[in-house]
């Protein structure tokens, strides 16, 4: 007869399904009788561990067991020492008969009913264990999760919740998992539970996540007591910033960096705000600026409306706005292309007499913007123009000269990291047999490209909530048609390497995990398997910031105390704007008189094996640092050794550094420029033509106002398709 030992104990991490699956339902199959023995097996064991997992039968409707005193284990006992071989196979079969359970019941209500019947069967949990270091984050309910390795080395795990329902879920992984060698543990996937399709219907953010997230915990506390058991050395945590109503603490020199300039000094505030209110001057500053300038920026906004911090797209839009409203002068606290794009903006929209500066008087660059200033990514655009129909889909985070010179070679359509996969689809399901051709940010494309490879694997009905015009066999066709750059990378996202994603997989798996879609496919793939579970975001800065802010008002409206953590994987300006939105929704709590006590802790996933220096005044000192063959200068972090490092957890842009507070009071002092002191501050009008004798401002401007009207209608223009289908005579895609 076959046994359990037969079942496979290796799964190939590229498989797309668990061994634990691969049972036939076929009765007269070997591994429907494989299954049959596995359950008669461990129903004949006698054993007292054993008798905890009775849950595997249809469990009877017992009375809730009288809990424990707070002194007593929660942990199953066990008299029996099972060797790890003997134990994975139990796991294994405990699993299959949980998937056959399960999977039969086509009515949620039944399935309720059933884990209301295993919540019974949960040993009681202590009260002196349901404390803040035994929760489990990214539960609707409140779970407590206790795990110990024993004397004979096997995982021993308790777990609770105050919702029934999910009490049914810790009832099925502690019959899983306790008792089980440790390798077993980390060997099983989420993926394994999401056979069972047990849960309540809904959004990502449903009950059904408590498999998931508790079994991540499992896995975490796993991780942690085999290296304590070892005896080797424990991460050092990231530092962080934990944020209550009562105000903020800083862990570690880099966080207490980042928090010294989160209270302003007044006397700068109110010296930025005289001057901006005298000349009638606005701001316009990226999230990605150091804190010391958003902090006074931040205060300065409730005394002077005309000052707003957001990512790149949105900064033209508010310095529009601000020209409606009266203001004579932007000060723009971003890169180059930035300021460029302000310029431009305003230009159109018939604001030309609106004068717009940078903040320094040298070039403040951008190692993305500058991949595609180069004749390497012209020649990929001369490719794209020769295989036609193309469509080129350029990031906003480019000059405006690229844009134009790249909108004459092959049509032009720009895209931000919110909606570059939309636009992508959009276009692929509006110009029949298009091939689209992605740049300049390689590691964005490698990750549209992966999100496009992972919805091929979807129903129709799920690539259908993602867009409409889609099924999976659309996406499947459109993948060989999909072109990204290869050499194009932002400094900041590059660095977050394979030792800070190794930190994070084994300290902070259980943590909210956030990524700029800009990040490498690590990092990628680490937030997209949380995404998956309800505890990730990938996105832009601005979907980042939404993220944190709607997972903490979920925790204030369940009004329990609760700790949030959130990895932010990207860089570490914008925890000015964060800390800020963050502190009013918990300030707000408590005004209207609710009692729970929310903690928020952002954690900076930098090195510890990072590049240091000194600072002069307030302006930080740029040292340079080489990356492969680039020499890059680099702002470093403080003396301690946080901050940037060429090993991975950039958490700081050097380029964004050079808007500093001292440049900004200085601009601000200066205008109007009568004496021609601060024209290298200037951002001036594109005199530029393209070499096809148009202005670069107006060819530039074209592909932002092509995604203006996707923004807005959801469809490419029609002026853009005709250009993609009917390219000039003479190869210009601009008639």
């Amino acid at each position: 007869m076959e046994s359990c030992a037969a079942i496979p104990r290796t799964v190939s991490s590229t498989s797309s399904s668990s061994y634990f699956f691969s049972v036939s339902r076929n009765p007269n199959s070997p591994s429907f009788k494989l299954l049959n023995y596995c359950h008669s097996h461990i129903r004949s064991r006698s054993s007292p561990v054993f008798e905890s997992i009775k849950c595997i039968q249809p469990p009877m409707p017992d009375p809730v067991p009288q809990r424990r005193s707070s002194n007593v284990s929660p942990f199953l006992s066990s008299a029996v020492t099972l060797s790890p071989f003997e134990t994975a196979d139990t796991v294994a079969c405990k699993l299959q008969n949980l998937i056959l359970e399960f999977q039969p019941i086509t009515e949620s209500i039944e399935r309720v009913k059933r884990l209301l019947r295993y919540a019974t069967l949960l040993p009681p949990f202590p009260d002196s264990a349901r404390v803040d270091s035994n929760r489990v984050m990214g539960c609707t309910a409140r779970v407590w999760l206790e795990a110990e390795l024993d004397g004979e080395g096997r995982m021993r795990f308790a777990a609770d919740s105050d919702s029934e329902i999910t009490r049914g879920y810790c009832a099925c992984l502690v019959m899983l998992l306790d008792g089980a060698a440790p390798e077993e543990v980390l060997s099983l996937r989420t993926e394994d539970l999401a056979a069972l399709k047990v849960g309540l219907s809904g959004s990502e953010r449903s009950r059904i996540n408590t498999w998931q997230n508790l079994l991540v915990s499992m896995q975490k506390r796993t991780k942690g007591l085999v290296a304590k058991r070892q005896g080797r050395p424990s991460f050092e945590p990231f530092p962080s910033l934990v944020i209550s109503a009562d105000g903020i603490k800083a862990q570690g020199s880099y966080a207490e960096a980042q928090a010294r300039y989160l209270f302003p000094d007044e006397s700068k505030v109110e010296e930025l705000v005289k001057v901006l209110k005298e000349k009638k001057i606005g701001v316009v500053a990226h999230f990605y600026m150091d804190p010391e300038v958003q902090g006074v920026l931040t205060a300065a906004k409730k005394q002077w409306p005309h000052i707003h911090i957001s990512d790149s797209l949105v900064m033209a839009d508010r310095a529009v706005d601000m020209a409606k409203a009266g203001c004579q002068f932007i000060n723009v606290l971003g890169v180059d292309f930035m300021s460029e794009n302000v310029r431009a903006i305003l230009d159109q929209a018939g604001f030309g007499e609106v004068g717009v500066y940078r903040m320094s008087n040298e070039r403040i660059g951008c190692s993305l913007a500058d991949a595609a200033a180069t004749t390497e990514y012209m020649n990929y655009l001369e490719e794209a123009s020769g295989s036609s129909p193309s469509l080129h889909v350029i990031y906003i985070n480019t000059a405006l000269d690229t844009k134009a010179f790249a909108h004459e070679i092959v049509p032009t359509i720009t895209c931000t990291s919110s909606n570059v996969v939309q636009t992508i689809l959009q276009a692929f399901a509006q110009i029949p047999d298009l091939s689209l051709w992605y740049g300049p940010d390689s590691y964005m494309g490698a990750n549209i490209a992966n999100i496009f490879e992972q919805m091929a694997m979807m129903t129709d009905e799920e690539v259908a909530e993602i867009h409409p015009k889609h099924n999976r066999d659309s996406i499947r066709s459109l993948l060989p048609r999909l072109h990204y750059f290869q050499n194009g990378t932002c400094i900041v996202h590059h660095l977050f390497g394979h030792e800070v994603v190794k930190k994070i997989e084994d300290m902070y798996c259980d943590a909210y995990l956030t990524a700029h879609l800009e990040v490498p496919g690590e990092m990628f793939s680490l937030a997209m398997e949380a995404r998956r579970r309800g505890m990730g975001v990938v996105g832009s800065t601005s979907n980042i910031l939404d993220f944190i802010k709607e997972r903490v008002k979920e925790a204030l409206d369940r009004n329990v105390d609760d700790h949030l953590q959130f990895v932010l994987g990207t860089e570490s300006g914008m925890v000015t704007s964060i800390v800020a939105a963050v502190r009013d929704m918990l300030s707000s709590a408590r005004s209207s008189s609710r009692g729970a006590n929310v903690n928020v802790e952002i954690v900076f996933p930098v090195s510890s094996d990072s590049i240091t220096g000194t600072a002069t005044n307030s302006a930080p000192a740029l040292k340079s640092v080489a990356i492969g063959d680039l020499v890059l200068p680099v702002v470093p972090g403080v003396a301690s050794g946080e901050g940037c490092s060429i090993h991975g957890g950039c958490a700081s842009c050097p380029y964004m550094k050079m808007n500093s507070l001292s440049s900004l009071l200085k601009v601000c002092h200066r205008l109007p420029d009568e004496q021609n002191l601060i024209s290298a501050y200037k951002a001036e009008k594109f005199k530029l033509q393209t070499p096809n004798g148009k202005s670069v401002a107006e060819v530039g401007c074209e592909p932002i106002l092509h995604m203006r009207h996707f923004q807005s209608t959801k469809e490419l223009p029609d002026q853009l398709v005709h250009q993609v289908l009917h390219l000039s005579e003479d190869g210009s895609s601009v008639s």
